[in-house]
């Protein structure tokens, strides 16, 4: 079978040296609550930067056997263009094998039954998406049995090659793995995942930096709350809930420096002894970044198992920030017992602000709204297609891109369909823990600043397509057409005047 060289958008690599040196010559003070004097141009000469650091990490990524990125990537389309299936779950060697756990005799009963029959001519007659929240009711309602039949009739379905080469139709089977997850292990007890960000990986979020706005808007919009925050203080700590490779700071670090005797602090929260080492690594790069501008700088990081670690935290004299950014989709998914422990330990802290950036699906909004499993599930439908469509209509995928776009689906979108739908909680005691554990105890919303909500504008325009900006109830959030993607606020202690 023949196949069309892959051509990914990725520049050429560059050393660390050269990121840290344009960081040094490219970046530019922002104004604090000024939309007169905001500088728009600042957005465009960090966004070249930032993707030189993806880059980067791109080249530390790949093993020595693998040095070209482009032969892995291609190697990878084929496989899932030639078998029609994506493998994104470590913890499991199927996508559905639904229809191999259930006999024919618990899933319909016996082969001439009258209710096997009438299920057999309804399945038959529905599309996917109305086999899919047939599927998310059997699970609210715990009907395994149907849950297997309609697995079953997606697997037959959407791996047929006419039906299945479209963006939907591959969304779906991502949620239909998710049905199946949803129908054998409970949110509460899924095993924790192992998170690897391999060549394809880092290769789907580059793509996804330069043809939406999303991950510079939650960097951007969290940095420019954090300056006006700490625009009177000189010694500034930040805890930050996951780090990765570090590409929010050198911005903030650049605007930090340009203030006369100003120390920076990152404490990095480590959540499994896994990511130890890669987390040190950056750490490593930002220490040497913070040399190259003469900032004050320590690093250090915080294996946190529950909020007494918190206690450890030295804070004399620092002004305390958290930053927590949530289901990102460039981040690995965070359980919600850590998000939990987190926000629980900074309560003790007392920061400044907390500085919150959320997937709007899994917002704490909907932690507190009475949402049932099927209303949930259709939310994410709409959700997740309205962000593949966000990256079809601003790129024109066709031939090479259309398997880059596919790579995005595998490597980034199917594993945040197939965590979102298994973590959402079905049961009432569920539910309360989800909602408990998604609050700001002691905290209350304060309003972004007239600049940051002008920066944010302006970042949206300098992408086609229809992003837009809105801003209520003290909500910052990026949306696709009218539907919000993700949402920034800050938070302060109630206590506390920021």
């Amino acid at each position: 079978m023949e196949h069309e060289p892959i051509e990914l958008p990725i520049d050429e690599l560059v050393s660390i040296d050269d990121f840290y040196e344009s960081y040094l010559a490219n970046s530019f003070p922002l104004q604090p609550d000024s939309p007169a004097l905001f500088n728009p141009e600042r957005l465009l000469q960090i966004e070249s930067e930032i993707t030189q650091l993806l880059d980067f990490d791109i080249a530390t990524a790949r093993p020595p056997e693998a040095q070209d990125c482009m032969g892995v990537l291609e190697t990878s389309i084929v496989e899932v263009l030639e078998t029609g299936i994506m493998e994104v779950d470590p913890l499991s060697d199927i996508v559905f094998q639904g229809q191999e756990e259930a006999s024919e005799e618990d899933s319909l009963g016996e082969e001439h039954s009258p209710l096997r029959v009438i299920q057999e001519e309804l399945m038959e007659e529905s599309s996917p998406i109305d086999l899919l929240l047939m599927g998310a009711e059997a699970v609210e309602s715990k009907n395994w049995p149907v849950v297997s039949a309609i697995i079953s009739k997606l697997n037959d379905n959407l791996f047929n090659q006419e039906n299945g080469n479209n963006p939907f139709n591959r969304l779906a089977l991502f949620f239909a793995q998710g049905l199946h997850w949803k129908s054998i292990i409970s949110p509460l007890e899924m095993p924790r995942r192992t998170f690897s960000r391999g060549p394809n990986t880092i290769s789907a979020i580059q793509m996804i930096q330069e043809l939406s706005p999303y991950i510079k808007f939650a960097h951007f919009t969290a940095n420019q709350a954090i300056l006006e925050a700490t625009l009177a203080d000189r010694d500034v700590h930040v805890v930050d809930f996951d780090i990765m490779e570090g590409i929010q700071w050198p911005p903030l670090m650049v605007d930090l420096a340009r203030h006369d005797d100003t120390s920076l602090r990152i404490t990095a929260i480590v959540t499994d002894q896994e990511t130890e080492a890669s987390i040190q690594q950056t750490g490593r790069r930002l220490k040497e970044f913070a040399n190259s501008i003469d900032l004050r700088f320590t690093f250090d990081q915080l294996l946190m198992q529950e909020e007494e670690d918190f206690r450890t935290i030295h804070q004399a004299g620092h002004t305390v920030i958290a930053n927590c950014m949530i289901n990102q989709p460039h981040m690995p998914s965070k359980c919600l017992s850590m998000v939990r422990t987190f926000l629980g330990g900074m309560t003790a802290l007392s920061p400044k602000i907390v500085v919150l950036v959320e997937e709007e699906l899994l917002s704490f909004a909907k932690a507190s709204s009475s949402l049932s499993f099927v209303e949930f599930f259709c939310e994410a439908l709409h959700y997740y297609m309205a962000l593949s469509d966000s990256l079809v209509n601003v790129s024109g995928f066709t031939g090479g891109y259309e398997m880059c776009l596919k790579v995005i689906e595998q490597e980034v979108l199917g594993k945040r369909i197939l965590d979102s739908v298994r973590q959402f909680p079905c049961e009432e005691w569920e539910r309360k823990l989800w909602r408990d554990g998604l609050c700001l105890k002691g905290f209350r919303p304060v309003p972004l600043s007239s600049s940051n909500v002008a920066q944010a504008k302006y970042l949206v325009s300098v992408f086609s397509g229809e992003y837009r900006v809105q801003y209520e109830k003290y909500r910052l959030a990026l949306c696709w057409k009218s539907r919000p993607l993700t949402t920034a606020s800050i938070w302060a202690p109630i206590s506390r005047a920021v």
